[in-house]
């Protein structure tokens, strides 16, 4: 992709291609890669027959990586454009009905306002052929830690700051939402289960808190009490 071709908006105006060089010191950087090995091996199910977006796709890594492996991918996000990304709202896609076999969003409904998550849902259905999957991962405002607090000490503690995750919701919303477009739950995983010692030693240092993701994201990931839930619906045919 030629550096000099891409159109930067909004945040990537501001720090770049971000996701390009991950900083390791990063708070998210444990529950990202997580993330990506977790999505790297859905989509190496899905194959290279199946005609595939990702809504939201920054930079559109993911997308770059797959088209070079030979599938049928591309990219749609509301601030940056390439050759392998489309500038669009997820609010309101330009594709036709029932076009995709295969549709990502990946840490984005979150960043939606409650009013714009429905509308975003109802694309991702819109567009989906029936039979089809859709792969979307959210944030979870009911993890463990999360409910520690709202019970000693009555208030919740937010996957972001309210101005990055103005769509906070506990993972239970977030289904029903699903649930009310017409898309039906296949599987959910959960990523980082927030126990306090896992949570101490990523806010000191992520880097170093990775093998222990890995242990407890083995060991005690329940979607319900985790950070993170990846979470795979199909649109029923018919």
């Amino acid at each position: 992709m030629n550096h000099d071709d891409k159109a930067r908006f909004g945040e990537y105006e501001a720090r770049g291609d971000y996701h390009r060089k991950i900083d390791r010191n990063w708070h998210y950087y444990p529950v990202y890669v997580e993330k990506m090995a977790f999505v790297r091996r859905y989509l190496d199910r899905v194959g290279t027959s199946a005609r595939i977006i990702d809504l939201g796709c920054g930079e559109g890594l993911l997308v770059e990586e797959y088209r070079a492996k030979g599938f049928d991918i591309r990219g749609v996000d509301a601030h940056y454009s390439s050759d392998c990304v489309e500038r669009g709202s997820i609010t309101k896609l330009s594709h036709a009905d029932r076009s995709y076999d295969c549709v990502m969003a990946l840490d984005v409904i979150e960043h939606l306002q409650f009013e714009q998550q429905e509308a975003a849902i109802g694309e991702i259905y819109r567009i989906l052929r029936p039979g089809g999957r859709a792969l979307i991962s959210v944030p979870n405002l009911a993890h463990l830690a999360s409910r520690v607090a709202f019970f000693a000490l009555g208030r919740l503690i937010r996957t972001s700051e309210a101005n990055r995750h103005p769509g906070d919701r506990p993972i239970a919303e977030y289904l029903k939402l699903t649930r009310a477009a017409g898309l039906r739950l296949v599987s959910r995983k959960g990523i980082f289960p927030t126990l306090p010692v896992t949570s101490a030693v990523t806010a000191l240092s992520p880097r170093h808190a990775l093998p222990l993701h890995k242990l407890v994201n083995r060991l005690f990931a329940l979607p319900d009490i985790c950070f993170l839930n990846m979470l795979e619906f199909e649109r029923p045919a018919g």
